[in-house]
């Protein structure tokens, strides 16, 4: 299993690929297929038949996996940076290493 500095409920922004520029939450990390869920981001129609949740069925737009590769986290002052990992006395913590502050 692969180890990733960026968790769900991190906010991000997509550094590559179609949907460059675009920012949102990461909902779900899908960590056997290096893939993460972002709020708003790589959206696809879905085709739904008829069921108990939704009798109407139709077309349902929901988020698509987009590769972790792609994404950067966001500081708090809404900039890309790299994420780095120290101990701060008994705890292991997330840092941003272009502003060095804790995440």
């Amino acid at each position: 299993m692969t180890k990733f500095k960026i968790k769900s409920g991190d906010t991000v922004r997509v550094i590559a690929g179609d949907h460059k520029g675009l920012e949102g939450k990461i909902l779900k990390v899908l960590t056997d297929k290096n893939k993460a869920i972002v709020e708003g981001v790589n959206m696809v129609k879905k085709h739904t038949k008829p069921s108990a949740q939704s009798p109407q069925g139709g077309i349902v737009e929901k988020e698509a996996p987009i590769q972790m590769s792609n994404l950067s986290l966001l500081t708090a002052k809404g900039e890309t940076t790299r994420v780095g990992y120290r101990m701060e006395g008994d705890k292991k913590v997330r840092f941003s290493k272009k502003s060095n502050e804790v995440i």
